[in-house]
Formats: structure tokens, C-alpha cells, sequence
């Protein structure tokens, strides 16, 4: 947690307590257990992935061991419930019974991007739920945690918590695009990984919607046998420009980031914090890194 991060989440928190009238200090709690928890599912993620790197350090298991990792994460699932004991005890049920719930739903997301590892028949709306369970639930989740510190009506909270699932959706697909068609001295990381780890992205399923038998055929062989990297992300990403996939997962971001900044709207907030996520919404399309 010390090297940094985009600290999106608790953020998203503070922003939201403030919005529905509260002070952002009262949600500093919230805050911090949305950071944790996120974190958690970085550490055992990393463990399923067998990543050894995670932000240029050693990943924890790495660092010292697999069941020191899995050890690890437990204690901060728990210490992330333990942050909101500082709440009284009816907004304490109300955030308990939500990240519980989002606890569970990212753990399904994860199980999701595991199975279609192995599988050759996923289709476009399993994988949008996959990254809305993996990714979208727990940034609209820290927006209602912010909305229920406030005090916020039931509508309000499910209606910026719908513009969080929304605005996570896009963030997650501008993640895709960038992963094979950013520039690597802006994103921060190879190009082409998820091509190379033959992830099964929405630029894939996209492209075998709409290919011909032939380039499907060949899209489906270079993700099933070793290719030379260079080749292989060259191919692909041909094959992905000749049926504007690139063109058509723009589209898709834009519609979820519509479709967020018309909730927005309908939000009875105040006026700076609206604009602050007008903005964010605003610049995740044009994001690089």
C-alpha cells in the first residue's frame, strides 16, 4: 500500500460524502476500509496470477510466501470491516451489509476471469459481468459508502451507485483499449500483455462476433499456441484494426460514460463535487496511463 496507486476508491468516498453535504474527515474511515479491501484483492489476485512484480516491487508472496500472502490478505478482508466500527450502529449495518455484498460479487468476478482462462466459448455479456463483479461494484460502492456516511436517501444512494458501476465499466474497457493500442511510454507497462496472456478481452470477443470464418479461425490459433511476442501482438492488433475493434470499444466507453454523466445529473448534489465527477468523467476517455 506504500508505493502509491491512483487511490480512485477512496477518493470516490470522500467525494461522495461531500456531495450529499458531509464533511469528507467523517468518511476518512470508509475511506480507508475501501482502500484496504482493495488492496486485499490485489494481494490474492497476485497470487492466482502468479505475478512477481505488482508496481515495480515484489509482490508480497514473492516477497516472502505464498501462505504468508494468502494469510496476508485475510487480515486485511477483516481489518477492512473492522475501519467502519467507528460508525454508529445503523450506518455501520448499512455499509457492513454493502461491502459484504461487494466482497462477495468481486470474488465471483475473479472466479469469471479464471474460468474464461480455460474456456473457448466466452461470450461479449458474460464478459461485461465478469468486469463489472472484478472491477465496476466496488468503485459504486465507494461512492454509496460516501452517500450513506452523508446520510443520503435510498434513491440517491442507488442512483450514484449506478453511476459508479457505469463509470467503472468505462474505466475498465479504456484499460483494454490501452493495454493494446496505448502508447507504452505513457501506460506505464508493456503493450500487448493481455494479448501475450491470451486474455480474453472485449477486444476479442468483439472481433470473433464480426470476423470471417478465416480471420476467426486465425485469431483463435495465435491464442492457442506460442508465437513469437512480436508477431504475435502485430497480428492481433491487425486483425482487431481490420473489423474497427479499436473504433467500436471507444463507442462502448463512451456510452457507459453517457450513461454515467446522465445519473450525474438527475444527482440533488451539491454543485463542486458534481462537477469534480463531471470532470473525472470526462477525463477517462482521453486517459493514456
Amino acid at each position: 500500500m506504500q508505493i502509491g496507486g491512483k487511490r480512485l476508491r477512496p477518493i470516490l468516498v470522500l467525494i461522495s460524502a461531500e456531495a450529499f453535504g458531509e464533511k469528507p474527515k467523517i468518511a476518512l474511515d470508509a475511506a480507508l476500509s475501501v482502500e484496504v479491501f482493495h488492496n486485499f484483492t490485489l494481494l490474492h489476485d497476485d497470487i492466482m496470477d502468479q505475478a512477481p512484480i505488482r508496481r515495480g516491487q515484489a509482490t508480497v508472496h514473492e516477497k516472502w510466501n505464498v501462505n504468508t500472502g494468502i494469510l496476508s490478505g485475510d487480515v486485511m478482508l477483516i481489518n477492512s470491516y473492522q475501519y467502519l466500527e467507528s460508525y454508529e450502529p445503523v450506518v455501520f449495518m448499512e455499509l457492513m451489509k454493502l461491502i459484504g455484498k461487494t466482497a462477495v460479487e468481486v470474488c465471483e468476478g475473479q472466479q469469471y476471469d479464471m474460468d474464461f482462462e480455460t474456456r473457448d466459448n466466452v461470450t461479449l455479456p458474460e464478459y461485461l459481468k465478469m468486469i463489472e463483479f472484478k472491477t465496476s461494484v466496488l468503485v459504486g460502492a465507494a461512492l454509496q459508502m460516501g452517500a450513506i456516511v452523508a446520510g443520503a436517501s435510498k434513491e440517491e444512494q442507488q442512483k450514484i451507485y449506478n453511476f459508479g458501476i457505469h463509470l467503472g465499466m468505462a474505466f475498465q474497457l479504456q484499460d483494454d483499449y490501452l493495454d493494446t493500442f496505448g502508447d507504452v511510454a505513457t501506460f506505464g507497462k508493456q503493450i500487448g500483455g493481455d494479448i501475450l496472456e491470451n486474455k480474453k478481452t472485449w477486444l476479442y470477443l468483439k472481433t470473433l462476433e464480426i470476423a470471417s470464418n478465416a480471420d476467426t479461425t486465425q485469431l483463435m490459433q495465435l491464442y492457442n499456441k506460442s508465437v513469437n511476442d512480436v508477431e504475435k501482438i502485430s497480428l492481433v492488433k491487425t486483425i482487431f484494426r481490420q473489423y474497427q475493434s479499436d473504433h467500436l470499444i471507444k463507442e462502448q466507453i463512451s456510452m457507459y460514460s453517457n450513461k454515467a454523466l446522465a445519473l450525474l445529473e438527475s444527482l440533488n448534489i451539491d454543485k463542486e463535487p458534481k462537477n469534480t465527477l463531471r470532470d473525472l468523467v470526462m477525463s477517462l476517455e482521453k486517459r493514456n496511463q
